[in-house]
């Protein structure tokens, strides 16, 4: 079966075409600046990398223009639609209503839009994806991975909230934590270079958007992420946790609607907003190197709290047998690693700085006499939402 995944941000979509029974990645595509005058589409077929700059003035349209490619004779990996056996959608959250993975109908639909409040970001640009397929594969049938799945093994002391109960029995106000599907893959993949499942693991997703996740025997037992992907870490633009008491101050003295705080804090905050120089995490490094003062705080403070926040998993942990560096600068920040495990040597943490300078590929970076073993695992959200699918949509027809 060949499964077309999909992972919608607002103006973007991320998707990959995989041949479930090869283990073949046939396709990997991004679409970005969906809805302006300059859309850009990066397309790779089996190595076949090519850039196309054409306007996509909605998601549909994205998608469409993505398989008349996956048809066209240049490439022809699909003869038609009817080739796509189904479609995987990452989700972030739908309330506690669904905990796995689930074959998308018209209620499921409406349970996405009902947990906009959740996720008012991520769960529109979901819904806009479901809704472009169905008009353009309305036989085909869709999967619903959520973000927020791989949590619900969290224990309740550690997802409620000390605030009025009633916040939680009528709208669900808790921790859902996110990047569930990394933290999953991730933790099954050093399973299987450990031997064995029984084993403390502590994930660290870094990127745009960041998390740790606390993993006992493959199973979440804490993230930092809360209600919202919001908490937690700093991030590329988001803040983390802070004092509460910040929003309705600066709201005051600025004189800001909820909407546009709430920007301020996703938009505008974290590494960008401290250093003011970029939402890349390479220009804040390079700004660093140059000696700007700002970019070298940021990036000090950064590991600063990553590091606590790993300290803080022992104890829902105990104790710690890996540390794993996952996403856009997990895979790729050499610096960053190192700036992380150097606050982290009070606890044994002895990173070996030859092994450490690796981007993008699986490697052990911890030296030998190290109290844990760490590891540089490359996530695949993207496998891990196909091998989904394909088991519900497979089910489907026994």
């Amino acid at each position: 079966m060949k499964v077309l995944v999909l992972n919608c941000g607002s103006s973007s979509l991320k998707c990959q075409l995989i041949d479930m029974d090869t283990g073949e990645r046939i396709m990997k595509g991004h679409y970005e600046r969906i809805g302006g005058s300059i859309s850009l589409l990066r397309f790779n077929v089996r190595g076949n990398k090519t850039e196309i700059e054409k306007p996509a003035r909605n998601h549909k349209e994205a998608i469409q223009r993505i398989l008349n490619l996956l048809m066209s004779d240049e490439y022809k990996v699909i003869n038609s639609y009817d080739d796509i056996g189904a479609v995987g959608h990452r989700v972030l959250n739908a309330g506690e209503k669904y905990k796995e993975s689930v074959l998308i109908d018209d209620e499921v639909e409406k349970t996405i839009e009902d947990s906009i409040i959740l996720a008012p970001i991520h769960n529109p640009a979901c819904l806009m994806g479901i809704k472009a397929c169905k008009s353009i594969l309305p036989n085909t049938p869709m999967v619903a991975v959520f973000d927020t799945s791989f949590h619900f093994t969290m224990p309740d002391k550690v997802f409620m909230y000390q605030l009025p109960y009633k916040f939680y029995e009528e709208y669900g106000i808790r921790k859902y934590g996110a990047h569930g599907i990394s933290h999953k893959y991730v933790s099954e993949r050093i399973a299987e270079i450990a031997g064995t499942k029984d084993i403390n693991i502590v994930n660290c997703h870094l990127g745009q958007g960041c998390s740790l996740c606390a993993i006992q025997n493959g199973k979440s037992v804490d993230t930092t992420m809360g209600l919202t992907p919001l908490a937690g870490l700093p991030m590329g633009t988001r803040c983390g946790d802070i004092d509460p008491s910040i929003v309705p101050i600066v709201m005051k003295l600025y004189n800001l609607s909820p909407d546009a705080m709430l920007k301020i804090l996703n938009k505008e905050s974290g590494a960008y907003g401290l250093s003011g120089v970029s939402v890349d995490f390479r220009d804040i490094e390079r700004a660093a190197a140059d000696g700007d003062e700002r970019s070298i705080l940021t990036l000090d403070s950064r590991a600063y709290i990553i590091a606590q926040y790993i300290a803080k998993m022992y104890i829902p942990l105990g104790h710690i047998d890996y540390i794993t560096f996952s996403g856009g600068v997990g895979e790729n920040g050499i610096e960053e690693r190192e700036r992380i495990c150097e606050y982290l040597s009070c606890f044994g943490v002895k990173l070996d700085k030859e092994a450490n300078n690796v981007k993008r590929q699986e490697a052990l970076i911890s030296a030998p006499d190290s109290s844990i073993k760490l590891y540089v695992v490359p996530t695949n959200e993207e496998l891990l939402i196909a091998r989904d699918t394909n088991d519900i949509v497979s089910n489907l027809n026994k």
